[in-house]
């Protein structure tokens, strides 16, 4: 058995084609849904995502802001920054770039965002909503995931999802959602992380099994349940000599073991990726939706 490939940049065309007929929709109102990227320093990765983001947001016809500052640029000045955005009815949506300099408190700026624009999710409140199942905004790539599930035919309901990392970004978040009472969710979750004991017993009772601890390739062939749907988060960049770029891209598991066992997987790249920007792109879409229902 050699498992199917779950496309995110199929998946992700679908949910644009989607929001599409939305924006026409909200434009044909007077209103054109707007972003904000906030960039602090030069961080090679933070600015691939950047541009990538501002790629989707011009391909889909939404207003849209980059703004790059110097790494040494104050918090008290960053802080004032999103205050101003968060009073600017042009932008809908306001996404600060993570990681921040060091002399920047992360937790600070993103409470700072007002939890009405706050697309990434992160907000606590936005946090706070997910969890009792009232979402705001849910973020971006565990919502992303739940999409690839659903679309790929691989609803999570009823099934023992088992997560692998316990970030506030990726892991809670994705145990957070498919927990819930609800349609396209309904799961049975164990999650797990550096600290469990015999973790690769636990990862054999997953029927879904999300990989999202940012190690190279940790998720061998012996730790996936046979027939087990297998969605890796990690991107990871590791030497390779026969590349032009002196790298190659690889995920949180060893994609070319597990796949002569899983029944669906997602590769690396092409799977999560493409599903975190276009669910930025409908978060941004929803708040724009939600300042004209509130007008």
């Amino acid at each position: 058995m050699v498992a199917r490939l779950i496309d995110g940049n199929e998946i992700a065309a679908q949910i644009r084609e989607e929001l599409k007929a939305k924006i026409a929709d909200l434009k044909s109102k007077g209103v054109t849904p707007g972003l904000a990227v906030i960039l602090v320093g030069e961080d090679p990765a933070s600015q691939v995502y950047v541009r990538m983001k501002g790629k989707a947001c011009e391909e889909l016809g939404l207003y849209s802001e980059t703004i790059r500052l110097p790494a040494n640029y104050p918090e008290e000045a960053l802080l004032k920054l999103i205050d101003d955005l968060n009073a600017n009815p042009k932008i809908h949506g306001i996404l600060v770039q993570l990681p921040l300099p060091d002399h920047i408190n992360e937790t600070k700026v993103l409470n700072r965002i007002d939890p009405e624009k706050d697309v990434d999710g992160f907000h606590p409140v936005n946090v706070g909503r997910m969890l009792i199942g009232d979402p705001g905004f849910l973020p971006c790539t565990p919502h992303g995931i739940q999409e690839l599930l659903i679309r790929s035919g691989n609803s999570p309901e009823g099934k023992h999802v088992v997560v692998v990392g316990r970030s506030n970004i990726v892991g809670k978040p994705v145990a957070a959602i498919l927990m819930q009472k609800k349609k396209g969710a309904n799961a049975t979750v164990t999650v797990c992380h550096s600290k469990t004991k015999d973790l690769p017993s636990v990862t054999r009772m997953g029927d879904i099994l999300i990989a999202a601890m940012g190690v190279p390739e940790f998720i061998k062939a012996d730790m996936v349940k046979e027939g087990a749907v297998v969605i890796d988060v990690g991107v990871n960049r590791v030497d390779d000599p026969s590349s032009k770029r002196g790298y190659k891209l690889v995920g949180d598991v060893d994609f070319e073991a597990v796949k002569q066992k899983a029944s669906a997987i997602t590769p690396v790249p092409g799977g999560v990726g493409p599903m975190t920007i276009v669910m930025l792109m409908k978060n941004t879409v929803l708040s724009a939706e939600k300042t004209l229902a509130r007008k």
